[in-house]
């Protein structure tokens, strides 16, 4: 897939909305991951809810955001506005922040979980779709390296404050809870007053997308390619919380157990930004195969592991592949789109990707009861190969005549 040559491609070269957009997710990722770092064990501790509850709950809020995805996707595309649902979404996930602290029963958690969830799956794929408005395609995998950068920060930096403030309240759950309001304020202002939509695109014409079959038929082949693909590589890796289990199984302290998903991050975080810059320049195949590489590795070494330092290692790699993959083929679907239809191919992508998610650790976790948690990182090296063998494979074009946009 030969690229045009790049000549601002470094980070003075990224629009400024771009920026804003990945402040906007790095605050709110620590909001967020301040709240869900403690939440289960305040869910138990504090509120004396059963395993089965939490369970629920976690399972009913990522099933929400998963459908909301799709919806919110198509709708950017019909009104036009992406700037406007993501700014919802945001707005959604910061109010409902202060009921964490203020719930005084498990209903009140619910509420919250399930209103901080709707709003992310509002806001994500108008998000994206925005991404890719506001950027030249030149510069395209290096605008989302950067977004996916600046949002993966939020995901270690949220963790390590609530373990900090954990300490300095001593145990103060509910202290921590209002402190992790303020950078959801901060995200939620920040794309009200930082962000500009760019015009609609003259392409989508007088007729607006709507959720219908005769929407989906104008998706490019190309663009159902990426999604099979991403769905794939999404059997591959299931959840993180599988790093977390292995690691434990292998010694890691209970305590020390937030470690892992840090190390996952902060790979994640350093590799995200140069990952999209080296895919502008030299092409997307290579850099998405070298991803595919990394997460075979990992599979193996955390397979093979004995330890906790060759735990750590796995984990490292997998960190790897997500910062070589993950901006990536969010610059392949806007590759392969129409500018009209981005909100909605994103939308799906992502509800593609949820289903496969939710399906990979159901397998996963079967294996690892069934016969080890060899076997679930056997089964993952087993299901990236295939991914690596259809990237090498199937012909991958730049981008369709009108997805510049």
């Amino acid at each position: 897939m030969p690229r045009e040559p790049v000549a601002s491609s470094s980070l003075k070269g990224i629009p400024r909305g771009v920026w804003a957009l990945g402040f906007v997710s790095l605050f709110m990722d620590v909001s967020s991951e301040m709240i869900h770092a403690l939440l289960p064990v305040y869910l138990v501790v504090g509120l004396g809810a059963s395993m089965v509850a939490v369970g629920f709950i976690e399972g009913i809020a990522e099933a929400t955001a998963m459908i909301v995805r799709i919806f919110s996707g198509a709708l950017s595309d019909w009104l036009g506005k992406r700037k406007l649902l993501a700014a919802i979404g945001y707005g959604m996930a910061a109010f409902a922040k202060p009921i964490f602290p203020l719930a005084t029963g498990l209903g009140w958690i619910v509420a919250a979980r399930f209103i901080d969830r709707i709003g992310k799956g509002v806001r994500g794929a108008p998000r994206d779709a925005l991404v890719a408005d506001l950027t030249p395609p030149a510069i395209r995998g290096a605008a989302f390296g950067l977004r996916q950068s600046l949002d993966t920060v939020g995901a270690f930096v949220g963790p390590l404050l609530a373990i900090a403030l954990m300490a300095l309240t001593a145990s103060n759950f509910i202290a921590v809870f209002w402190i992790a309001v303020i950078p959801a304020f901060i995200a939620f202002f920040l794309i009200v007053f930082a962000v500009r939509e760019p015009p609609r695109p003259e392409t989508a014409g007088s007729e607006r997308p709507t959720v219908s079959l005769a929407t989906a038929k104008r998706l490019p082949a190309m663009f159902w390619v990426v999604v099979a693909i991403g769905s794939v590589l999404t059997l591959s890796r299931f959840s993180e919380a599988f790093l977390i289990l292995r690691a434990q199984q292998l010694g890691l302290a209970i305590a020390l157990v937030p470690v892992i998903l840090v190390v996952m991050n902060v790979v994640y975080a350093v590799t995200a930004y140069p990952a999209g810059v080296w895919s502008d320049r030299f092409g997307r195949r290579g850099m998405l195969l070298a991803g595919v590489a990394a997460l075979l590795a990992a599979d193996i070494v955390l397979a093979l592991s004995t330890n906790v330092a060759a735990a750590l290692a796995g984990t490292a790699l997998w960190g790897l592949h997500m910062g070589l993959t993950q901006g990536l083929l969010a610059a392949l679907i806007a590759d392969a789109t129409p500018a009209d239809l981005r909100g909605t191919a994103f939308g799906i992508f992502a509800f593609a990707s949820g289903l496969t998610l939710l399906a990979a650790s159901v397998i996963a976790g079967a294996l690892w009861d069934a016969f080890g948690p060899q076997a679930t990182f056997v089964a993952g090296a087993g299901f990236t190969a295939l991914a690596m063998i259809g990237i090498a494979l199937v012909p991958m074009k730049a981008q369709t005549p009108d997805a510049a946009g």
